[in-house]
């Protein structure tokens, strides 16, 4: 007998805990040739927003030692586009599909679920915190407790299916997953990438077309599952660990933290099928372990596997 995958976040449940993360999986359809979609528990869409946006000027990544920086900017066909042109492809596939969503402010957020509220085939939304919040002269929604608060709290009232937030990794990061708990949400996503940089000391002149950019990949994944580990201890939600995940030992990392899911994002740049791959590893893994009593992932954060 094959050991049980399937984990439940909040109420929805998923065939297995491996979700690929927001941004590096496109829509999902761009994969499909080269992926079994139905395979992976989730697939989080590129980020949703009430219009078009053309992102960031190029070059928009540049490699480091430990991972990579990237300047989108959040580029995207607009919520109205998504529904019109990507998710009725993606009702071939039974994965989870959970929609991102940002806005710059609170208004534009509950807009956007709104529009998806409408729509079908979707399991759940993702608020992506980590944006500027205009009302409030820019204040990152994700880097304070009381403007986290706000926007969860008004996209709890906007919708129905669960929501999922996404959070950024900053110092007050368990006021601000404190604060999400209260307001409405349904689990945690830990964590986004990091505020970084790089330079060509010739010219001084960023390696980005912006000057800073977020920094993703195997570096970050010490900090991020520090993160995890204490998130899980402060909070009741289901947490899904993201950073810097590139094999099943880095998942079951996670896992052993009190990660109840995991999002794999830059390791589909060197990889295509990171996700199958690291899920073939966990599956291995549990069905290894049997023996120590082992049988399925915890879901509760307790930092350990559920003994059969």
């Amino acid at each position: 007998m094959h050991a049980d995958l399937s984990v439940r976040i909040g109420t929805l449940l998923l065939s297995n805990p491996v979700i690929a993360a927001s941004g590096t999986f496109g829509y999902g359809l761009e994969f499909a040739h080269l992926v079994d979609l139905n395979s992976l528990g989730g697939i989080v869409v590129k980020g949703l927003s009430l219009e078009p946006m053309e992102g960031a000027p190029s070059p928009r990544l540049c490699e480091t030692s430990g991972g990579l920086l990237n300047a989108i900017g959040l580029q995207n066909v607009g919520v109205r586009g998504f529904v019109a042109e990507k998710l009725p492809k993606l009702h071939a596939y039974k994965t989870a599909i959970i929609a991102n969503v940002f806005g710059r402010t609170v208004a534009e957020y509950c807009e956007v679920i709104r529009i998806l509220e409408d729509a079908e085939g979707l399991a759940a939304y993702e608020l992506n915190i980590s944006c500027p919040n205009v009302d409030h002269g820019g204040s990152e929604f994700g880097s304070d407790p009381v403007l986290a608060a706000e926007v969860v709290a008004a996209a709890r009232k906007s919708s129905k299916r669960p929501l999922w937030v996404k959070l950024t990794p900053v110092a007050q990061a368990i006021p601000v997953a404190k604060a999400a708990e209260q307001s409405g949400a349904d689990a945690l996503t830990a964590a986004n990438t990091y505020p970084a940089m790089s330079l060509d000391p010739r010219t001084g002149a960023s390696r980005l077309g912006r000057l800073a950019g977020g920094l993703s990949g195997p570096a970050i994944k010490p900090l991020t599952l520090k993160i995890v580990y204490e998130l899980a201890r402060a909070v009741r939600l289901p947490i899904i660990g993201l950073g810097g995940i590139q094999n099943a030992a880095d998942a079951l990392e996670y896992f052993a933290a009190g990660a109840s899911a995991i999002q794999i994002g830059t390791a589909h740049f060197a990889d295509p099928r990171a996700s199958i791959t690291v899920l073939e590893g966990i599956a291995e893994f549990l069905n290894g372990n049997k023996r120590h009593g082992i049988s399925h992932l915890a879901t509760k954060n307790t930092g350990n596997f559920t003994q059969s």
